[in-house]
């Protein structure tokens, strides 16, 4: 009797499940105690790998908890690739879909920070613009438009996610205060940092994202917040490295491209 691989996949990731009957090694004896090792190496394998990825939410929830949940995931959302860095894209949703968390409500942003933080680690390198060239003349700057670095990430939260992430990450930070908050997640060097945006700030990346010149994008957001402080945000993307080319609209109208 052969076994399919949905049958190997669904006993693999159920320690429920019975081992699939015909499964034998090599020697063509029965798998047996052979498959319950091995399938209990994968399953802490892929735990451990979760809480790597997601430390914040283990410390919310406590290690014996999040041990719980990680198996549930496994079973729902098996790994789709054998690179590690990309498992648990899944995790926030499935946080989002936990009935009995329903009361932390903040959990699947806090995750979607932790992903995200680990997705600006993984991204692709680029080298940030020299921020002389912003010094241009006042109306071709707000015509210009901006590209950024890969690994720049941008996430919107109606929970303090930046606060609640220092706090269960950094010495003497203090205790998160209710009200949503907008995060920018750049890499200046090695590591990815989240920063706090100013009010407007995320409206602003966001409009640029979308293809908007710097003032179409200022306008926007200064619309929704007419006290945003463009400078301020502009000087977290260039301390970031997050800037990586302006393009600049000559007197043809044919953009000229300023790479670093």
């Amino acid at each position: 009797m052969s076994v399919s691989q949905t049958q190997f996949h669904t006993a693999l990731l159920d320690p429920a499940s019975a081992v699939p009957q015909g499964l034998c090694d090599a020697g063509e004896r029965p798998a047996g105690r052979r498959f319950d090792v091995y399938r209990n190496n994968v399953a802490v394998s892929l735990t451990e790998a979760m809480h790597q990825a997601f430390p914040v939410i283990t410390k919310l929830l406590g290690t014996q908890n999040m041990d719980g949940l990680a198996g549930i995931f496994l079973r729902r959302h098996p790994p789709a690739s054998p690179l590690m860095m990309f498992y648990g894209a899944a995790f926030p949703e499935f946080l989002a879909g936990m009935q009995q968390l329903s009361h932390l409500g903040y959990l699947p942003d806090v995750a979607r920070l932790e992903l995200a933080l680990r997705h600006a680690y993984h991204a692709a390198d680029s080298t940030a613009i020299d921020p002389q060239a912003l010094a241009i003349d006042p109306e071709a700057l707000m015509a210009a438009r901006l590209e950024f670095a890969p690994a720049m990430r941008l996430l919107r939260s109606p929970w303090p996610i930046h606060a609640i992430w220092r706090f269960n990450t950094e010495d003497d930070a203090p205790k998160p205060e209710p009200g949503g908050q907008d995060v920018l997640i750049t890499r200046p060097e090695y590591d990815p940092i989240p920063q706090l945006l100013p009010p407007g700030g995320a409206d602003w990346i966001t409009a640029l994202q979308g293809g908007a010149t710097i003032g179409a994008a200022y306008e926007a957001a200064a619309e929704q917040t007419p006290e945003f402080d463009l400078g301020a945000t502009l000087a977290l993307l260039l301390q970031g490295g997050a800037i990586i080319s302006l393009t600049e609209q000559g007197q043809d109208n044919e953009p000229t491209r300023l790479d670093p």
